[in-house]
């Protein structure tokens, strides 16, 4: 899929659906949602997403905490949260998980979106020396079928964290052309997702196959 994934984590059935109607109608897929924190771990583990929007306060304990350490521990997935009030000993553990962002209850949808797309890129900024830079020589050597110079400058701004509109953007074309080059590219480098795009990527730029 060539929209960027997100799970939803949230315990409250009403907020979940409205949130994932929400993504839908902005170029995101929702991977999953689920409403606890044993559903969350298993979502992660079996259906990695790119993001994960995640509430602090499931079940009325900090169960939302606890998964963000897991992300951070096992994933390093960028990570924000939903929160309505909470006490200052809460946020101060959730500052703790570094998220890359908050949504705050009650919250507007141009806020959500926005500060999903922020997130995804922020973290990719963050961590940018931890991934090798993308050669296309040394990645088409790699591959049966090469990636064209359009495919590779595509796949290059999906390495640094845009998103779809934004890749748009930069090269002045329709989101719908956007979504074909990464389709077209997706194949050539056998990935299923931004997540494992990304992965395949900085193994075929470090020389494997």
């Amino acid at each position: 899929m060539s929209e960027i994934r997100v799970l939803i984590v949230e315990d409250e059935p009403l907020i979940a659906r409205d949130i994932a109607m929400m993504l839908a109608h902005n170029d995101y897929t929702v991977s999953g949602v689920v409403y606890t924190k044993e559903e969350a771990l298993d979502e992660l583990k079996n259906n990695t997403p790119d993001l994960v929007l995640l509430d602090i306060n499931l079940d009325g304990g900090q169960e939302g905490i606890e998964i963000a350490r897991e992300i951070n521990l096992k994933y390093h997935l960028p990570f924000v949260f939903l929160t309505s009030y909470s006490d200052k000993k809460t946020l101060a553990f959730a500052k703790e998980t570094e998220p890359s962002g908050y949504v705050v209850k009650p919250y507007a949808e141009a806020g959500v979106c926005a500060t999903l797309e922020i997130a995804v890129y922020n973290h990719r900024q963050k961590h940018r020396h931890l991934y090798p830079d993308l050669n296309l020589e040394k990645i088409n050597r790699h591959l049966h079928t090469p990636l064209s110079e359009r495919e590779f400058e595509v796949l290059q701004l999906i390495y640094e964290g845009r998103s779809n509109l934004q890749i748009a953007d930069t090269l002045f074309v329709s989101v719908n052309t956007v979504k074909k080059h990464i389709n077209n590219a997706y194949l050539k480098i056998d990935a299923t997702s931004r997540s494992t795009a990304i992965a395949r990527l900085r193994t075929l730029s470090s020389g494997g196959h």
